[in-house]
């Protein structure tokens, strides 16, 4: 079985002959890894990952697109005055574009491209404090910026399928280690409309769709559904949610793709630990319903001797070996 069909059918809720693999490793600790295997890509095909994050595309603003404000706090006010950049710009694609090239065409991957929400898009704009403060204080203008945000986001998703990818990967983060940064009456004001304008576009073109959020997300979790999510990332234990509460309240619902803590399992050097947490979400996993991830990038604290027992272990238990 190809490794899409296999990552397919698990987004199905079918059964997949092995549970997909993969892992955020890349961004932190690739130096270590193309030390020890000649590439990173040559550690992809070593333990045959099944799926690939892509990245790439345009920037929602300009690097000097705030400057005429001589460095003071953004506002909503201010945003609505400041053009974003062309979605349609495709020569910015050309990541996406070869990332297709390499894992889907080349080495038969499912691919998914990383896309921007809508509350993490802004707090590299706003600052997370202010933008926090301006859900209480601006709440009209915040509608006509996440609307614009939300349109230029759905241009956006778009055109990774137009080029071929097969899931659309929205990053939002509104969780915190137990709740919501934000009231859930927040969210289903402010954040679920803007969502939808993607996840509605995305479904309609038969695509899949799968949401990254750190943190504990569980009081809006029927509104997730509700959008027409198929995958959540990561699905934190460490931030309260509990994969064995998913196994059995939310399986056949969603798909989980995560199940390897970065805060508390891999990185500290405590591999019979580690060694345990592996087999047990894996084990509870062998029928479906998981896609075996990182629950984020891997710290570069992480040694290279942790990473390959990890994944060694993991290539082997994804086998029932």
């Amino acid at each position: 079985m190809l490794s899409r069909e296999r990552v397919i059918q698990t987004i199905r809720h079918e059964r997949p002959d092995r549970v997909p693999i993969y892992g955020w490793l890349e961004w932190n600790v690739g130096d270590k890894i193309a030390e020890r295997f000649g590439s990173f890509p040559a550690f992809e095909d070593h333990y045959e990952f099944d799926l690939a994050h892509l990245f790439g595309g345009p920037p929602c603003y300009a690097p000097d697109a705030f400057a005429s404000l001589g460095g003071r706090p953004v506002t909503p006010k201010d945003l609505l005055d400041i053009p974003m950049t062309d979605p349609n710009a495709l020569e910015q694609y050309d990541g996406i574009v070869e990332g297709i090239r390499h894992h889907k065409e080349a080495r038969g991957r499912f691919v998914y491209a990383q896309t921007p929400g809508i509350f993490e898009a802004l707090n590299g704009v706003f600052g997370i404090e202010n933008h926090l403060m301006y859900l209480a204080l601006y709440e009209e203008e915040l509608h006509q910026v996440y609307r614009r945000q939300a349109e230029w986001n759905r241009a956006f998703a778009m055109n990774c399928l137009d080029l071929g990818v097969d899931m659309v990967h929205v990053s939002d983060d509104w969780g915190s280690e137990r709740a919501l940064l934000f009231s859930p009456q927040t969210w289903w004001r402010l954040i679920y409309p803007y969502h939808k304008i993607t996840c509605d576009a995305v479904k309609a073109r038969g695509a899949f769709l799968s949401l990254h959020c750190d943190g504990n997300f569980l009081s809006v979790l029927d509104g997730v559904k509700e959008l027409g999510y198929d995958v959540v990332h990561p699905w934190q234990e460490s931030a309260g949610m509990s994969l064995s509460e998913f196994h059995a309240r939310h399986r056949g619902q969603l798909t989980v793709m995560g199940g390897l803590d970065v805060q508390t399992t891999i990185g500290f050097g405590k591999l019979e630990f580690l060694r345990d947490e592996i087999r047990r979400v894996l084990g509870m996993f062998r029928d479906g319903g998981l896609l075996y991830c990182t629950t984020h990038f891997v710290q570069a604290h992480c040694t290279l001797e942790e990473l390959v027992f990890a994944y060694d272990l993991i290539y082997q238990a994804a086998r029932g070996q």
